[in-house]
């Protein structure tokens, strides 16, 4: 008789144990996945307009600047400056501008296509330093969003376009009149 007891207290003490454990390890967190920061890019080319065009937004015939220097300026909703930094171009007058530490305090006033500018500073070249407002480069050329996204394991980049910007030449021949 004390056999027939074991048998069924043995299934009944199996249950409860199993009941005990299984609350304690259906409440464990399944691990997190590492959040990748996103950070914004803004990408660009400068060049030297030629004199053939100077007077219109034509970059026909218009050569990159190396080392030339532009600006990225973002305001928040209220209009006060939130990011600022200078960058320079490469050799063939193109600029990767990372905009480290740029944050967002409201998600749709603050945003980078609404909140930031790039603008022209600076030439190294003597015979071609003149600011032209080609694509908005003197007041602030607005940022484009064109679905180009740079993703690697552990980072991720939304990259914006602004321009192309020029300078031109500070001294151009008249142009003959037709």
């Amino acid at each position: 008789m004390a056999s027939g007891h074991l048998i069924t207290i043995i299934p009944l003490l199996v249950l409860h144990l199993s009941m005990a454990i299984h609350p304690i390890t259906a409440h464990v967190a399944p691990p997190k996945p590492v959040e990748k920061p996103v950070d914004v890019v803004v990408e660009g080319i400068v060049y030297c307009q030629s004199c053939k065009t100077y007077g219109s937004w034509s970059l026909t015939g218009a050569n990159p600047i190396k080392a030339a220097t532009v600006s990225v300026i973002c305001k928040d909703h209220r209009n006060r400056v939130s990011f600022y930094r200078a960058f320079e171009t490469d050799e063939n007058g193109y600029f990767y501008a990372e905009l480290k530490g740029f944050k967002m305090s409201h998600s749709f006033l603050d945003h980078p296509l609404h909140a930031c500018k790039v603008k022209m500073v600076s030439s190294p070249l003597e015979s071609c330093n003149v600011l032209t407002n080609v694509n908005y480069g003197l007041n602030g050329a607005p940022l484009r969003y064109e679905d180009k996204r740079l993703v690697g394991s552990n980072y991720e980049a939304v990259i914006y376009s602004a321009g192309p910007l020029a300078f031109r030449p500070a001294h151009c021949a008249p142009k003959a009149e037709p």
